[in-house]
């Protein structure tokens, strides 16, 4: 959520980030708002003082036995209260006004994020390995043979409909090692705090993270008004929410190892073959929750966690910073990282880390208490895939394929999974 009074002092620069994301200008409506909304307070604290200088008066004539005096000064005193109730309720209807308008506002991107309307304006930083050249046409993860012995879309369409999966044997505990890695990886190597949350939250914690009120559509809820989380985000971030940390405890970096639900809703017709986009699906998540100071930094260390993950596993990669046009609501700058799909030919997303800046943190009211003293200040707020389980599970298989149907496994991987090193054309570890 953004500042009302960063707006008040130039709202120019602020129609001008949200220009950025093709918005127009939004400064005059919320403005309006807010100086309709501060009269209503200033009348009532005036109205105030006039029913509290009343209230003087009458004690002060019923004193020297003015009953008309008093009468007159009791029905101002009563009038003064009606009047101050009334302001009151107008001040909250427009102060609840501001801040749905406010919630339901992008986030700024910042000035280094490139321009552009959609994914064509993402700007590639780096790659990492070199794309394996193959000797026979490398198929998708889902027409391998390995791979169809342990996908089962058939028992998960009779069960939960499209956009499931069922995964059998070898594969899935190959989906199970791979979550452990990670986990395993960022809590040993990279000083994360392991976590485990739960996946259903309340509507305040969807509305902190950004989620709600906006971008309902796009997830699932109860009939008795819970939602399914989209993403570890949204309960690692609120661990926060309406907490003031000491300045010693920044950052908290945290990691949960989670299923996420999404409804896919602006996505028919797209990645319907195999499990490449689901409705139900696992994520390690990373978070932290940053000194403001900090936060470009962690920016760049979270990144480089989600980045070593892909080396570790031997799978080419490309880290892109989004454009404007395709960022995420709540980022104020995003770096993807795209792994490379010999099947599909080309790089897909596999994790976006992103910075938000204060702009969940004052969604969510969370805030620190500055080591050296003074009023407390809104943390910052930063969150990223480290990864997406079930896309790390397609890019091992497709990278790994060999043209007899079998797959030759991450080396990283192979004490996880009892010495194995292939899947056979069967579906088995061997």
């Amino acid at each position: 959520m953004h500042d009302i009074r960063a707006i008040r002092e130039n709202p120019d620069a602020f129609d001008a980030a949200l220009a950025r994301r093709g918005l127009p200008p939004q400064s005059p409506a919320l403005l309006a708002l807010d100086e309709e909304r501060r009269a209503r307070i200033h009348a009532a604290e005036t109205a105030q003082a006039e029913q509290n200088r009343a209230s003087r008066e009458a004690g002060a004539a019923k004193g020297r036995g003015d009953e008309a005096g008093f009468e007159r000064l009791r029905a101002l005193v009563a009038a003064k209260k009606a009047e101050i109730a009334a302001l009151g309720e107008e001040a909250d209807r427009l102060d609840r006004a501001l801040r749905e308008a406010l919630l339901a506002l992008p986030n700024l991107p910042y000035p280094d994020v490139p321009d552009g309307a959609d994914e064509s304006g993402n700007v590639e930083i780096r790659r990492w390995g070199e794309p394996r050249a193959f000797a026979f046409r490398p198929l998708e993860h889902h027409e391998i043979p390995a791979a169809r012995a342990g996908l089962d879309f058939e028992a998960a369409a009779r069960l939960s409909g499209s956009r499931f999966v069922v995964l059998h044997g070898a594969l899935a505990r190959l989906h199970r090692v791979l979550a452990q890695f990670m986990i395993d990886l960022h809590v040993e190597e990279h000083g994360l705090r392991e976590t485990w949350t739960p996946v259903l939250v309340r509507e305040g914690a969807m509305v902190g993270t950004g989620q709600l009120p906006k971008f309902g559509g796009d997830s699932f809820r109860t009939t008795d008004d819970f939602w399914l989380i989209p993403t570890a985000e949204v309960t690692l971030t609120n661990l926060a929410g309406g907490l003031i940390l000491d300045e010693s405890a920044l950052p908290l970096r945290l990691v949960a190892h989670t299923q996420c639900f999404r409804s896919e809703a602006g996505s028919a017709g797209r990645d319907t073959a195999g499990m490449l986009r689901q409705h139900q699906f696992e994520k390690v998540e990373m978070v932290s929750i940053t000194h403001p100071d900090a936060s470009e930094a962690e920016h760049a260390r979270m990144t480089r966690c989600a980045e070593a993950v892909l080396e570790r596993l031997g799978l080419p990669y490309r880290t892109v910073v989004l454009c404007t046009g395709d960022m995420g609501a709540g980022a104020r700058r995003t770096h993807d990282l795209e792994v490379w799909l010999p099947g599909q030919n080309r790089f897909r997303e596999i994790s976006s880390v992103s910075t938000c800046g204060d702009w969940q943190a004052r969604r969510m009211d969370a805030r620190f208490r500055p080591a050296g003293g003074g009023r407390p200040d809104f943390v910052h707020t930063l969150n990223g895939s480290g990864l997406a389980v079930g896309r790390t599970l397609i890019a091992v298989l497709e990278n790994g394929q060999e043209e007899d149907g079998s797959v030759t496994l991450p080396e990283v991987l192979r004490p996880r999974l009892g010495g194995a090193s292939r899947l056979t054309p069967a579906g088995d570890l061997a």
